[in-house]
């Protein structure tokens, strides 16, 4: 059985972020093995897919090294980097079941283009210790199933050093525990309008380098914030980063980026 790591909303190889994305199975394998294997791999998510009837919709469920979850975009968009580049699926359009609904990916371009649940943040307190745990005062803080955090400048974004033991507790009005965004925007000049860092200690990932779920409040947010519907985003995770960019429908939100493979290798067990 083969399998591959895919850089997910990279522009080139070693950037965006990584995801092992397992050939498909015709029926899913052992829980326990399926997490043992992301564990191996020690990626934040390992992709497994099973195959339907329709040649054009597969399940689909991700494992972090600790836990599965129920929605990861870069390994979602990694999917179907495999499925068209690495298996030659013949198809225009891919469907995803998975635990956060069905979803969407089709090719525009150069890019890939996901079809996500939109997760428009509300506005909310600031949560007891987060400023503590950030090393910075939030200027805004809102709440989907993350806690997104406004800061005052891109240099601020760059300069967050958390304290993940702290963070990986705090919740706040959000819908899970040890899940911050933190965003600004982009420096005058800079081909992106926002810059983003996230941070997952909550699901064992201290920091993810580009993160789509992370767009489906973001997307929204931001699309408010500049009134228009296509908005440009850099997460700067220190030594890689990713590009995307988000465009709203209603309560979906496309995340456009691009993929590229760095590793083909071959199952033992």
């Amino acid at each position: 059985m083969r399998q591959w790591t895919i850089d997910a909303f990279a522009a080139g190889p070693f950037l965006g972020n990584p995801a092992c994305v397992v050939e498909p199975f015709e029926a899913w394998p052992d829980d326990g093995w399926m997490q043992a294997l992301a564990r191996e791999n020690n990626q934040a998510e390992t992709a497994f897919l099973r195959r339907t009837a329709d040649p054009a919709r597969f399940d689909l469920r991700w494992f972090t090294p600790g836990q599965e979850v129920d929605l990861c975009g870069h390994a979602t968009l990694a999917a179907a980097h495999a499925l068209w580049v690495e298996m030659g699926a013949g198809v225009a359009d891919l469907a995803f079941d998975t635990r956060s609904g069905p979803l969407y990916v089709r090719r525009v371009g150069d890019l890939y283009e996901m079809d996500f649940p939109a997760d428009p943040p509300r506005a909310c307190d600031v949560p007891a210790g987060l400023a503590e745990a950030l090393g910075v005062v939030p200027v805004e803080v809102h709440a989907g199933r993350y806690l997104l955090v406004v800061l005052g400048d891109a240099a601020a974004v760059a300069a967050v050093t958390p304290d993940m033991r702290a963070l990986k507790t705090i919740r706040g009005e959000a819908g899970e525990a040890g899940h911050v965004i933190i965003c600004a925007p982009a420096e005058a000049g800079d081909d992106v309008d926002v810059v983003d860092r996230f941070f997952a200690p909550g699901c064992g990932v201290d920091e993810d380098p580009a993160t789509g779920s992370a767009h489906c409040l973001l997307g929204p947010f931001w699309a408010g914030r500049l009134g228009r519907e296509t908005v440009r985003f850099r997460q700067v995770f220190p030594t890689r980063g990713g590009e995307i960019e988000t465009g709203v429908r209603g309560d979906r939100v496309l995340l456009r980026g691009r993929a590229v493979t760095t590793v083909e290798s071959q199952l033992r067990v």
